[in-house]
């Protein structure tokens, strides 16, 4: 899980470019279905492979994307037709360019907006996208691509991890990728910067719970294929801490008080060896309920 923390610290362009990338080895596995996934640095990619070609899901970090294609190579020889991007951060979209010469990019349009213009973030600074990595098809609500037998729809959620976040499901293959709306590293990343929020993280996450089947495959944006199980006890985790912390903050604590005071302790065994520390998130929901 540190390595997968590691991965999303290392976000913002100029780590990216530092990193040294030659060692990072791409694990293919079956998910179900038409689908596969495929783990190296950064967020996770989904693909589906069949009759009509390859579609993926994310791409992660410009340097892999000759290692990822190798991969995908494996799988099927026909190129990648779409790329579907859950949302603008960095290690979800470096590798657009790179796909674009044979693939149509797709994503919410805020993401396009985002890379458009980057970003100063708290990991280093994200500069603008070049014009061929940007999603060349956008929406606002969702769409669906019909490929390899069955319908891939992408829909919008309200902001949770950013305000372009996108959940992608593969409706016959019954999987499910979450982007970083779910991730199994520990505290989440919530980009309040990127209009994310962690009330309205619970709120997408209670969007989503409805529409897909219990016994749908999840793979979160960072972390190994999950269950509904396991996102719905994400969704409660990050309900019962965001209590804790506005409980303390309407007894008049600060936010200084609630991190001497370990508020969020209890969580700490299971979600603390994230890159975003408990102090950290407990400044985080404290700034997101300020703003609601």
């Amino acid at each position: 899980m540190r390595t997968l923390a590691l991965g999303l610290l290392l976000s913002a362009a100029a780590s990216a470019q530092q990193r040294d990338f030659s060692k990072v080895e791409i694990k293919t596995s079956k998910v179900a279905g038409n689908v596969y996934l495929l783990q190296g640095s950064g967020g996770n990619i989904a693909a589906t492979v069949g009759d009509d070609g390859l579609a993926i899901v994310d791409d992660q970090f410009a340097p892999l994307s000759e290692k990822i294609k190798a991969a995908l190579a494996k799988l099927t020889p026909r190129p990648v037709r779409f790329v579907i991007n859950t949302h603008w951060h960095f290690d979800h979209v470096g590798g657009n360019a790179n796909f674009a010469d044979t693939a149509a990019i797709l994503a919410h349009a805020n993401v396009r907006k985002r890379m458009m213009v980057g970003a100063k973030m708290r990991f280093g600074d994200v500069p603008p996208a070049p014009p061929n990595a940007l999603p060349v098809v956008t929406f606002e609500q969702g769409v669906s691509l019909w490929w390899n037998g069955e319908e891939i729809r992408a829909f919008h959620l309200r902001p949770g991890h950013t305000d372009g976040d996108t959940v992608v499901w593969f409706t016959k293959s019954n999987v499910v990728h979450m982007g970083d709306d779910f991730v199994t590293y520990g505290f989440p990343f919530t980009d309040l910067d990127s209009g994310g929020s962690v009330v309205g993280l619970i709120e997408a996450l209670d969007t989503v719970l409805p529409q897909i089947p219990k016994d749908a495959k999840i793979i979160p944006g960072h972390g190994d294929v999950s269950t509904v199980d396991d996102l719905r006890k994400y969704r409660s985790s990050l309900e019962e801490m965001v209590g804790v912390v506005k409980k303390g903050l309407a007894a008049g604590k600060s936010v200084e008080q609630l991190q001497k005071e370990k508020v969020l302790a209890a969580w700490e065994p299971v979600w603390g060896n994230s890159f975003i520390k408990a102090d950290m998130f407990i400044a985080t929901i404290a700034r997101d309920l300020a703003r609601k």
